[in-house]
């Protein structure tokens, strides 16, 4: 595994903080509405910064309308984060929906599912 270089992890920490509130007080898209920032990843040379978001509630809006959206206000965010963010580049965002979350989810049902097949079976 690469080691993450401190500053890279100090900016992606800056980063993570500030879109996080940009998305929740500057962003009126209602599809962001319930959008968690859950880990962001700079590249050496500052040159673009990987987002990973999560969502809260996939019942109103499936991932595809959210990442739509976050990649239509992205050039926006970027502009939000430049003024809030002194840094000499400002890295290009790019969005990933985070799907560690869902896989942990199933992974715990199957664990709990074969729990109670053992149960029964004693």
């Amino acid at each position: 595994m690469i080691q993450e270089n401190p500053r890279t992890k100090r900016i992606a920490d800056l980063i993570q903080r500030n879109l996080a509130i940009i998305i929740q007080r500057e962003i009126n898209d209602p599809r962001l509405a319930m959008v968690n920032i859950s880990a962001v990843r700079v590249s050496r040379d500052l040159s673009y910064a990987k987002i990973y978001f999560t969502l809260i509630d996939t019942a109103q809006h499936g991932v595809e309308d959210v990442s739509t959206a976050l990649k239509k206000a992205g050039g926006f965010m970027r502009v939000l984060l430049a003024k809030r963010v002194e840094l000499r580049i400002m890295p290009q965002l790019k969005f990933c929906h985070d799907v560690s979350i869902s896989h942990a989810r199933k992974m715990s049902k199957l664990i709990d599912e074969a729990i109670a097949r053992d149960q029964q079976i004693q």
